[in-house]
């Protein structure tokens, strides 16, 4: 038999000093949509370009939230906020089907209220995939002008106006002869009206300039109703 005896005390030192090389590290970055869209897409642009094991998560609540409510790239068109006082005139931009165009980034947008089983897939799946990972998730704010008790339910009502599309983005698919995009959600039932009124961020402009909200609303929809159609195709076809 073999007597045990003390470990010298270098040779503890030295596998201190290995410890991080016998576990799997788990890295992710956490942000807003400001930071994420705007003042540093650069930096995720490097991230994902890169290659590397990374996961990121935005935490997307459509505006500058915690430096006064200001209107960033992520703000939806005819949305109230600081710098859009007459309703945001361009589109929110589609920051997860830039990151899909790499093809070897896992992307997933999801919305804890609408579907929580597809949310907690999406983060499975992002921490299994062995590359860059970005998952967008809905953040109901103060700042959008809603009951924040009943924000998870106003998720859901989200989803089913196509204002938040869910779907996963798994380059892993594509081994095995799959499309990699997955659309996890029905056409949408409801008009874009009736989610976008329940915020004041909407709201507010059918009372200070309604022929311009009104104009705005019917662009919102047409968007709203391509994008669908987009993600719909690209989700059908045999291959990305």
């Amino acid at each position: 038999c073999i007597r045990d005896s003390p470990m010298p005390h270098a040779q503890i030192q030295n596998l201190k000093s290995l410890a991080d090389y016998l576990v799997r590290k788990s890295v992710w970055i956490v942000g807003g949509d400001g930071w994420a869209y705007d003042i540093d897409f650069g930096g995720i642009d490097h991230v994902i370009a890169s290659g590397r094991n990374v996961n990121i998560l935005i935490m997307d609540t459509e505006v500058y939230s915690n430096t006064g409510g200001q209107s960033s790239k992520a703000t939806p068109r005819a949305a109230v906020a600081k710098y859009a006082a007459s309703g945001k005139p361009a589109p929110k931009k589609d920051l997860g089907m830039i990151a899909m165009t790499y093809g070897n980034v896992y992307v997933a947008s999801v919305a804890l209220g609408a579907r929580d089983e597809h949310t907690l897939k999406a983060f499975l799946e992002a921490e299994a995939y062995d590359g860059p990972s970005i998952i967008i998730a809905y953040s109901h704010c103060i700042a959008h002008g809603i009951n924040m008790t009943t924000g998870m339910n106003h998720q859901k009502t989200l989803v089913e106006s196509g204002r938040w599309l869910l779907y996963r983005h798994n380059p892993e698919l594509v081994k095995q002869g799959k499309n990699p995009l997955q659309l996890d959600m029905r056409s949408p039932t409801q008009s874009v009206e009736h989610s976008m009124y329940q915020e004041n961020r909407f709201k507010m402009l059918t009372k200070s300039k309604p022929d311009v909200a009104k104009h705005l609303l019917e662009q919102a929809q047409t968007e709203v109703d391509a994008r669908w159609q987009m993600y719909q195709y690209l989700a059908k076809r045999d291959t990305f």
